[in-house]
C-alpha cells in the first residue's frame, strides 16, 4: 500500500486563512506593520487596516483586558497612544536632585531637595514618593519644556486626533509657615506661540495649617491644531519671609498624553485674528512661551 502523499507546501503566505495572518501580524512591531508590511500587497494592507488587528494587539500588550467595555473610536490610534503612555516630565519626584529642570527664578536661599515628610510636614499619599522640591523666602520657579515630536508623537497624530493632555501637580506647605504656590502649563506651536494655557490663581496657605498634600489636575481637550511643545512651570515662596526653605513643597508632577480624545471639530479651529495676536508675542522662542519674563 502506497504511503499518502504529503500535502503540497503553500505557494504563498497569503494562502493562509485571514485569521491566521491576523494572528501573525499581532506579533509584528506596530511601526513595521505600517511602514513595511502594509506596502507588500492589497491583502496585507486591508488586514493591517482592520480594527480587529489593533484591538488584538492592545489585548496582547496588556493595554486592555478581555472584559474591556469602554468605547474606542479608533483602535489603531488607541494602540499607539497607549504604547506611548508615560509621564513626559523627567525627574518629577526630585530623585535626581534638580536634574532636567530649568531654574527660572532662584530667590532667597534657592531651590532645595528634601526627604519626606520633612520638618513640620506630612507623608505623601503615595509611599513610593520619597522626596520633594522646596522653595524659599523669595520667588522660586522651575520649568520643563516637553518636545512632543521628540517624545514620539508625530504631527499627524497630534493635529488630526488631538488626544487629551492630562497635567497634574502636588504641593504642600509646612505647618508652621504660610506660603504661596503657583502653576502654569502652556501648549505651544512649533514657533513657540501659545495655543492653550492653564494658569490658575496662585494658592496662598496660611501659617499653622495641616501641611496636607494637595493635588492639582487639569485636562487639555479640544485644543487647536499645531501643538508641538508643552511648558510646565511651578513654584512659589513663603509668606513669612523666613531665611531657609519654608515655601511650598512640590513633587510627583506629571504630563501624560491620554488615549482619550475629546474634541469638537468646529471649535478646534483657530479663530479669526487669533494667529495675529500670537504673532505679537516675544521674538525669542523660549520667551514667547515664558510670557512672565
Amino acid at each position: 500500500m502506497d504511503a499518502p502523499h504529503p500535502k503540497a507546501a503553500l505557494d504563498s503566505i497569503n494562502e493562509l486563512p485571514e485569521n491566521i495572518l491576523l494572528e501573525l501580524f499581532t506579533h509584528v512591531p506596530a511601526r513595521q506593520l505600517l511602514l513595511n508590511c502594509r506596502l507588500v500587497c492589497s491583502l496585507w494592507r486591508d488586514l493591517i487596516d482592520l480594527m480587529t488587528l489593533w484591538k488584538r494587539k492592545c489585548l496582547r500588550e496588556g493595554f486592555i483586558t478581555e472584559d474591556w467595555d469602554q468605547p474606542v473610536a479608533d483602535w489603531k490610534i488607541f494602540y499607539f497612544l497607549r504604547s506611548l503612555h508615560r509621564n513626559l516630565l523627567r525627574n518629577p519626584c526630585a530623585e535626581e536632585d534638580m536634574f532636567a529642570w530649568q531654574i527660572d527664578f532662584n530667590g532667597g536661599d534657592r531651590w532645595k531637595v528634601e526627604s519626606l515628610p520633612g520638618a513640620h510636614g506630612t507623608d505623601f499619599p503615595d509611599p513610593k514618593v520619597k522626596k520633594y522640591f522646596v522653595t524659599s523666602y523669595e520667588m522660586c520657579l522651575k520649568s520643563q519644556l516637553v518636545d512632543l515630536v521628540a517624545e514620539g508623537y508625530w504631527e499627524e497624530l497630534l493635529d488630526t486626533f488631538r488626544p487629551d493632555i492630562v497635567v497634574k501637580d502636588w504641593f504642600a506647605a509646612r505647618a508652621d509657615c504660610g506660603c504661596t504656590y503657583q502653576l502654569k502649563v502652556q501648549l505651544a506651536s512649533a514657533d513657540y506661540f501659545v495655543l492653550a494655557s492653564f494658569e490658575p490663581p496662585p494658592v496662598t496657605i496660611q501659617q499653622w495649617n495641616n501641611a496636607a498634600w494637595t493635588e492639582v489636575s487639569y485636562t487639555f481637550s479640544d485644543y487647536p491644531r499645531g501643538v508641538r511643545y508643552i511648558l510646565f512651570q511651578h513654584g512659589g515662596r513663603d509668606t513669612q519671609y523666613w531665611a531657609g526653605w519654608y515655601g511650598p513643597r512640590v513633587t510627583n508632577s506629571s504630563i501624560v498624553v491620554s488615549p482619550k480624545m475629546t474634541r469638537n471639530q468646529a471649535s478646534s479651529e483657530t479663530q479669526p485674528g487669533q494667529k495675529h495676536g500670537q504673532e505679537e508675542a516675544a521674538q525669542s522662542p523660549y520667551q514667547a512661551v515664558l510670557q512672565i519674563f
